[in-house]
C-alpha cells in the first residue's frame, strides 16, 4: 500500500460550507460560492487533491436518492481514495449506505460542527485528518471527526457533547 495516494474530494454540503445569511439570520449556502474547500486546501498548502461540488444540502434533508448520487460519484471518482464532506447530522447514515455499496476504494467522510466561514471552526482540522486517513487506511468506508477515525458502523455523533465519540 502506498502512503501517498491521489485523492478526490466530493463536496455534498453540511455545516462546513455554510455561511451566515444576514437576511434570514440563519446559516445557508451561497449560490455563487458553494464551498470553502479551495481556501481550506490553500490554508494547508495542500495542492494535490482534485475536488468537485456534487451538491450543497443540509444533511438533515438528505434522501437515499441523494446518497445514491454520492455513491455514483464515489464509484466514478478518478482516484482510489475519496473524501466526502458531509453534514454531521446524518453522516452516519451516509457512511453505512456507502459501506454497503462501494468496494475497492478508501472513502472518508468528514465535516464540521461549526462553519469554516465563521472562524474557530473544526473544518480545517477534520479535513486535514481526512486527507491523511484517505492516504493510509485500507479500502473501506470511514468517518474522520475530532481527531479520531471511525468505521462506518461506529461513526456516531454525540449531540450532548458536540463531538464524535467512541
Amino acid at each position: 500500500m502506498s502512503l501517498s495516494r491521489d485523492i478526490h474530494i466530493i463536496i455534498t454540503g453540511g455545516t462546513l460550507d455554510k455561511v451566515h445569511d444576514s437576511f434570514t439570520e440563519g446559516l445557508a449556502f451561497e449560490d455563487n460560492h458553494p464551498t470553502h474547500m479551495e481556501a481550506l486546501l490553500e490554508q494547508g498548502r495542500c495542492e494535490f487533491p482534485s475536488w468537485q461540488v456534487l451538491m450543497t444540502i443540509d444533511s438533515l434533508d438528505m434522501t437515499d436518492a441523494q446518497r445514491g448520487l454520492i455513491t455514483e460519484a464515489v464509484i466514478a471518482a478518478p482516484t482510489e481514495a475519496v473524501i466526502i464532506t458531509h453534514g454531521t447530522g446524518t453522516i452516519q447514515q451516509s457512511a453505512e449506505y456507502l459501506a454497503e455499496r462501494v468496494s475497492g476504494k478508501t472513502v472518508v467522510l468528514t465535516g464540521a460542527m461549526r462553519p469554516y466561514s465563521l472562524g474557530r471552526s473544526d473544518a480545517a482540522f477534520n479535513v486535514g485528518g481526512a486527507l491523511i486517513a484517505a492516504q493510509t487506511l485500507p479500502h473501506g468506508v470511514y468517518g474522520v471527526m475530532n481527531g479520531r477515525i471511525f468505521t462506518a458502523e461506529t461513526l456516531r455523533k454525540n449531540t450532548q457533547t458536540g463531538r464524535f465519540d467512541r
